[in-house]
């Protein structure tokens, strides 16, 4: 792990894979005395952006997180999470419909059959880890292993809002049409991004997601 300065506001922690970053950012949020230093966290695939409030020394920050032995590549995760309120505690529903053009393969690449995919998936307890690519999408962890498959090898032109798919160690929903290399096995109605709505991103980091049929 390293801790790097990131502007004159910020510090960024990298790590060695997204479970770490699961972690950590679960334990700078759960540190109560963290909440007068911290304005923002903001996880990455390998990394945690730690922004400090307004006038906050970053070499104040910088000591607390190391004397307090917060940032480590596995700290253990918190029960709560008082500086970003009850997010890790959120769960969220996502209904879908599984018909989507890669299921089969995927039961291929997996060994579990179409129906054992589907299976897994909503059986699976998955995690928000971070956000990114465009406006609303999760990237989600999940807890079982025979669901991590390759990107496609030619990835599509356009890929439909509402499409649910799996790469490499995450699942993910499309939350507007664009191109899109992942393996879909379904589709769903809700809405992962709406600027009418507060939060308008329905997915957001740290938040458990389970997927039911539709």
């Amino acid at each position: 792990m390293r801790l790097l300065p990131y502007g004159d506001r910020a510090l960024l922690l990298e790590l060695a894979d997204t479970a770490a970053v699961v972690a950590c950012a679960d334990a700078l949020a759960a540190a109560p005395d963290l909440a007068d230093l911290v304005d923002d966290l903001v996880p990455g695939a390998r990394t945690v952006l730690v922004r400090a409030r307004p006038g906050i020394d970053l070499g104040t920050l910088r000591a607390r997180l190391v004397t307090g032995n917060l940032v480590t590549d596995r700290p253990e995760p918190p029960q709560d999470s008082p500086l970003h309120g009850s997010v890790g505690s959120l769960e969220v529903t996502i209904p879908v419909t599984y018909d989507g053009p890669d299921l089969a393969e995927v039961g291929e690449l997996t060994g579990l059959g179409a129906a054992g995919v589907v299976a897994a998936h909503t059986g699976a307890e998955w995690r928000v880890a971070f956000g990114g690519f465009a406006p609303g999408f999760g990237y989600l962890v999940g807890d079982d292993p025979r669901l991590e498959v390759p990107r496609r090898g030619s990835p599509r032109t356009r890929v439909p809002a509402g499409s649910v798919g799996l790469a490499g160690e995450f699942s993910g929903v499309y939350p507007r049409p664009s191109p899109g290399g992942w393996q879909l096995i379904g589709r769903t109605d809700a809405a992962m991004w709406d600027p009418d709505r507060d939060p308008p991103a329905l997915l957001a980091p740290g938040a458990r997601v389970r997927f039911v049929r539709a």
